[in-house]
């Protein structure tokens, strides 16, 4: 599953790289402007602490248009999250995002 904002952050990685590269300036520093979030997520349990922890990487978009994930598929998104792409998640939150997530979108 790829991040939403994986291919604008990657150009403007690589406009970075390049300008890096010919030793320019902050001047020249490119930025980018992402569309306002106009989605919510859904209530359910542990909502506040999905809100808090998946917000902060990914649109309310990205979230619901995963497939129905079981709760060890979920789990192992989760820890993804947390091990490889280095998201801020405490350890006592884990549980509680994938339940939310299982009553958002659990494989039945």
């Amino acid at each position: 599953m790829i991040n939403a904002f994986a291919k604008p952050l990657a150009l403007a990685c690589v406009a970075g790289l390049l300008i890096a590269a010919r030793g320019a300036t902050a001047a020249d520093t490119v930025t980018i402007q992402l569309p306002e979030e106009t989605a919510e997520l859904k209530p359910g349990p542990g909502l506040d602490v999905a809100r808090a922890n998946c917000m902060t990487c990914h649109s309310v978009d990205y979230i619901y248009m995963q497939p129905p994930l079981t709760r060890e598929q979920w789990q192992g998104e989760v820890m993804k999250m947390k091990k490889v792409m280095g998201a801020p998640i405490a350890d006592g939150d884990v549980d509680t995002i994938v339940q939310y997530l299982m009553s958002q979108n659990g494989k039945k």
